[in-house]
């Protein structure tokens, strides 16, 4: 029994570890992508890494997600021990505050349900990130880092930010825990896969690269992902197109050229928000659709099967033809004794 609980408890060790690791690392990565002089990101990683997190691993796991963004805010930011300390425990908080509601709303890992979706994108990429954000500038104006005129709008700026990060991240985890390459697998839907991802990519490149706006010309292979492939492929076009529309605005190329810092913002986020959606409510629909049509069939055939039993079961069972000739010349033997004996019986 002791064992156990040693082992148990390394494993979980470990993942708050790795967890925490993970997170200073999409920490990082998500420091680089911000427009203009301020502090503003465009997408907030860490939070659809810690979300995901939580709901695979469990509540265990929370103090990987305080570790992580206590370090990023001490070290990358270069923040107040005391600022990071608190905006770490908002992360904490407003992350744990989703997960227990996405945990009440029965929310199912495979997301392969509509009612699923809409408590991640409400729960999670709304409430939870509201919550976050809110103590973490809450904690900046507090300590003098932000000015108190800015509040509303930099917790805006930054909830928008964070709840990209889980439309964006989230998802593409969740369905890479449980991907795997079947048996059977056709090298034309090998093939298939393969011109969708270039073609997203190819668009993407020419759409941040020119100033006429193409960025729409992508929604057709986001489509296409969502139909052919569902969750799987949905969720990494949508991670590859929001990735390279997030670098192009970094750069200030393209339809990002020569506009003002708020002006990116909008057009980014919202094109990251309309692409993650469009694709992902296609491919959860499309994923129900299929699993309706499955059930369907299976009802089907054990329908069959019964009904095939019940009439084996009721139909009369044949007479054999030898069986009917005994009986009927047995039946013509009594009534020719009957009559001799009849007639034997009469007055002599």
């Amino acid at each position: 029994m002791t064992s156990d609980f040693r082992k148990r408890d390394a494993t979980t060790a470990a993942l708050i570890i790795g967890l925490a690791a993970v997170y200073i690392v999409v920490g990082n990565v998500g420091l680089l992508q911000h427009i203009g002089a301020g502090p503003t990101r465009l997408l907030w990683p860490p939070t659809g890494v810690s979300l995901a997190a939580l709901l695979i691993f469990g509540g265990r796991v929370l103090p990987g997600i305080t570790l992580g963004s206590f370090l990023v805010n001490l070290v990358g930011l270069g923040r107040p021990p005391l600022v990071a300390l608190a905006v770490a425990l908002g992360m904490t908080l407003g992350m744990w505050c989703g997960y227990r509601l996405l945990r009440h709303a029965r929310f199912r890992l495979e997301l392969d349900r509509m009612k699923d979706l809409a408590a991640l994108v409400v729960y999670g990429a709304l409430v939870a990130t509201l919550i976050s954000t809110t103590i973490a500038i809450g904690a900046q104006v507090l300590a003098g880092i932000e000015q108190p005129g800015n509040f509303w709008l930099r917790v805006l700026l930054s909830w928008i930010s964070s709840a990209m990060g889980v439309l964006v991240v989230t998802p593409f985890l969740l369905v890479l825990r449980r991907v795997h390459v079947p048996r059977d697998l056709r090298p034309l839907r090998v093939l298939e896969a393969t011109a969708m991802l270039a073609g997203a990519v190819l668009v993407m490149l020419v759409a941040t690269r020119t100033t006429t706006e193409l960025l729409f010309l992508v929604f057709p292979f986001l489509i296409w992902a969502a139909l052919r492939f569902q969750l799987a492929g949905a969720t990494t076009a949508i991670l590859v197109v929001s990735t390279m529309a997030v670098i192009g605005a970094v750069n200030g190329s393209g339809p990002f050229e020569g506009q003002d810092v708020y002006s990116n913002l909008i057009t980014i986020q919202a094109f990251d928000g309309s692409t993650a959606l469009t694709a992902l409510v296609l491919a959860v629909t499309t994923t129900e659709r299929n699993l309706a049509h499955d059930d369907v069939e299976q009802a089907a055939t054990q329908l069959a099967s019964v009904v095939s039993q019940l009439d084996r079961s009721l139909r009369p069972r044949p007479v054999p033809l030898a069986r009917n000739h005994s009986e009927h010349a047995d039946g013509e033997h009594r009534v020719v004794r009957e009559r001799v004996e009849g007639s034997g019986a009469g007055p002599g």
